[in-house]
């Protein structure tokens, strides 16, 4: 795994030397001969970290950091400075330098202080995404709750698998809960200090697919004004995982094999090989196999993907955990909305079991937070439930399905068709009603003929 690191430095022989000592530790070097040049490449290359000497003509090392913080206020600058100038050092770590090292550089204290820099960075990024994780309420309290024997047994198995580091392979319907239970793996496993990353695979289109995970050069393609890393390289010693791996293009497939294989690839317009050390951990709302023997997804890349292979069941199936999972919606939603809600009437509970849930946990969240914003007393009543789960239309459906009087097609036809009616033909907001990706929706649109 290659660390970009800008070395600025306007004596040659020490630039030359510094050079060498970093790149024999694996990191990609580029470098300046003084501040100008330096700021011009930190606005095209994007380093990781600067390492900068003070005292240079045209631009000094203070003021180059100066320019840097104001490109990119999270820049790490490392500055290298002689005996007699510690003082403008000190200045500078007030004005955000990262550290100093004085010259002649040692070479342990100055590897020491790269891998500071680098891990300071991992922990912000990290910090970052656990912040926008909470404010999107992805998962409620990163709890999962399981009462049911099914879930029970589920669980008992991710805990079991979790200590291996073999790809994890996650089958189950939208809205089950699919990214908690990868999450678990992640948090149980060795590799819980590290990164865990997601990528929802159907949420792009191929080229950007292939940009995040791979990341890609400054020029690479068209919008490609910096570069960036991509996810398998943001997920090193951590987990990666990939939402609705079934949608991802065949040649996106081989490049993921060869990944997964070798363990290694280059970014998108780049000839560097990088490492890396990743567990992947897929998720599919398709049965896999099936996509295999259709040819729509490769043979070796479902077997190297699926080592241990976990099947959530849908709420249907389990509808022990619908109680407790509604009280943990109550509780999250009430708070969030400022609303005094002490839990739900009986009746109302008995509704929501009853109901068959063809969204799964994503459904029954989104009804209980509707229910709390319309309500106005302390319990959820049955009349705030919507009407169509309130006369169990689903559930009659479903039951009429067993008894072969319609076919799974003509009802998942039907849902479809209420969804797009009920969000007058907006379908990006049918698609999160449904539970599915707006990419899998138009698939299916056309699949119906419903235009």
């Amino acid at each position: 795994m290659f660390e970009r690191i800008l070395l600025v430095e306007d004596e040659a022989n020490s630039r030359k030397g510094l050079t060498q000592f970093l790149q024999a530790l694996d990191y990609d070097v580029i470098t300046a001969a003084n501040g100008v040049e330096a700021l011009e490449l930190f606005k095209k290359e994007s380093p990781d970290l600067v390492i900068s000497d003070i005292r240079m003509p045209e631009m000094d090392g203070v003021t180059l950091l100066e320019n840097l913080k104001s490109e990119s206020s999270s820049a790490k600058v490392i500055l290298l400075t002689a005996y007699g100038s510690v003082d403008d050092a000190v200045k500078a770590m007030k004005k955000g330098a990262f550290y100093y090292l004085t010259k002649p550089v040692n070479l342990e204290e100055l590897e020491f202080l790269v891998k500071k820099a680098f891990s300071s960075h991992q922990l912000e990024e990290e910090n970052k995404e656990l912040k926008q994780e909470l404010f999107n309420e992805r998962f409620f309290q990163g709890k999962l709750i399981a009462q049911s024997t099914k879930m029970k047994e589920l669980l008992k198995t991710v805990d079991k698998i979790a200590q291996s580091n073999a790809s994890v392979l996650i089958e189950g319907e939208s809205g089950t809960g699919k990214e908690l239970i990868a999450r678990r793996i992640h948090e149980l496993s060795p590799r819980r200090q590290h990164p865990f990353i997601a990528v929802h695979c159907a949420a792009l289109t191929e080229t950007l697919l292939s940009s995040e995970l791979f990341g890609h050069e400054k020029g690479a393609f068209t919008g490609a004004t910096d570069r960036k890393k991509g996810r398998f390289e943001r997920a090193h010693m951590g987990s990666l995982f990939l939402d609705e791996i079934g949608e991802i293009s065949k040649d996106t497939q081989v490049k993921l094999l060869r990944v997964l294989q070798e363990g290694e690839f280059e970014t998108v317009g780049g000839t560097k090989t990088i490492k890396v050390d990743v567990r992947l951990i897929a998720a599919t709302n398709k049965t896999l196999l099936d996509e295999v023997h259709e040819q729509k997804f490769r043979e070796d890349l479902y077997y190297r993907i699926n080592v241990i292979y976990l099947k959530v069941p849908p709420l249907r199936e389990r509808k022990e955990d619908i109680p407790p999972l509604v009280e943990a919606f109550i509780r999250q939603y009430a708070s969030s909305n400022a609303k005094k809600i002490e839990g739900i009437e009986k009746h109302a509970l008995e509704i929501l079991t009853q109901y068959d849930w063809p969204g799964n946990i994503r459904e029954l969240k989104n009804i209980i937070e509707r229910m709390i914003v319309l309500s106005s007393g302390v319990k959820l009543t049955p009349e705030q439930i919507p009407e169509d789960i309130r006369q169990g239309k689903l559930l009659s459906r479903t039951n009429d399905v067993s008894q072969g009087v319609i076919k799974i097609t003509d009802l998942e036809k039907d849902l479809i068709k209420k969804a797009l009616q009920e969000t007058k033909g907006n379908k990006s907001l049918a698609a999160e009603k449904l539970g599915i990706s707006r990419r899998t929706l138009y698939r299916k649109i056309e699949e119906y003929n419903l235009f």
